[in-house]
């Protein structure tokens, strides 16, 4: 079974989380995200104030911060970014807002992007 943690609509966090399992937020954090070998996934509503590191990273609420993943940022319809994006892969879809720089390289050639907050 996938391990996955879900943060709910009323859920205000204000720190940094880290886990080593898929992490799903529907409501509000304050503060970094950092996720080793998993998805972290900003649902349609949430709202992340801060930076998200993950393997993958899926964004279709508001993010104030820069996205970095090893293998795939996708920034899907609805979505607000307000920030950098680094990915070997980074999917932007139609009715996405993106204000920020997107970087495609692949990981060994990456650059440190500066942190948003």
């Amino acid at each position: 079974m996938h391990e996955r943690v879900r943060l709910g609509s009323t859920v205000v966090i204000k720190g940094q989380l880290t886990a080593h399992e898929d992490v799903v937020i529907a409501g509000r954090l304050e503060g970094s995200i950092t996720v080793t070998g998993h998805l972290v996934i900003v649902e349609s509503g949430a709202h992340v104030v801060g930076d998200i590191t993950a393997t993958g990273i899926v964004v279709t609420g508001a993010v104030e911060g820069s996205l970095i993943a090893e293998e795939r940022i996708r920034v899907q319809d609805g979505a607000d970014l307000q920030g950098d994006a680094s990915a070997p892969r980074v999917l932007v879809t139609d009715g996405a807002v993106v204000n920020g720089r997107i970087e495609t390289e692949a990981p060994a050639n990456r650059r440190e992007l500066k942190a948003a907050s």
